[in-house]
C-alpha cells in the first residue's frame, strides 16, 4: 500500500473526503517526525511505538571499488511494533 492508496483508505472508513483524509494523514506524519526530531518518542497503544535508535559510526567498503570508507555515526527511525498489532498479523483475537 502507497500514500495515495492509505489515503483512500481513510477516506473511505472514516467517511471524510480524501483531501481531509490527505490533510490528516500529513498531520500525522509530521507530528510523528517532530516529535522524533526532537528525541523522544510516539506510542500508539495497541500499534506500536515510534523511536530513534542511534547507529554508531562503523567501517564499511564502497561496493564499486573495494576502497576502505568511513560510514559516519546516524540517528535512526524505529519501530516496535504493539501486542494487538502483532496479534493481529499472527491470527489471535486480543
Amino acid at each position: 500500500m502507497n500514500k495515495t492508496e492509505l489515503i483512500e483508505h481513510i477516506a473511505r472508513h472514516a467517511d471524510i473526503s480524501k483531501a481531509a483524509a490527505a490533510r490528516a494523514l500529513d498531520a500525522t506524519i509530521g507530528a510523528v517526525t517532530t516529535t522524533l526530531r526532537q528525541g523522544d518518542s510516539v506510542s500508539l497503544v495497541g500499534f506500536g511505538t515510534f523511536a530513534v535508535g542511534k547507529r554508531a559510526a562503523r567501517a564499511g567498503r564502497n561496493p564499486r571499488t573495494g576502497a576502505a570508507i568511513k560510514i559516519k555515526a546516524a540517528k535512526v527511525p524505529k519501530f516496535r511494533p504493539g501486542k494487538a498489532l502483532k496479534d493481529a498479523l499472527n491470527g489471535k483475537k486480543s
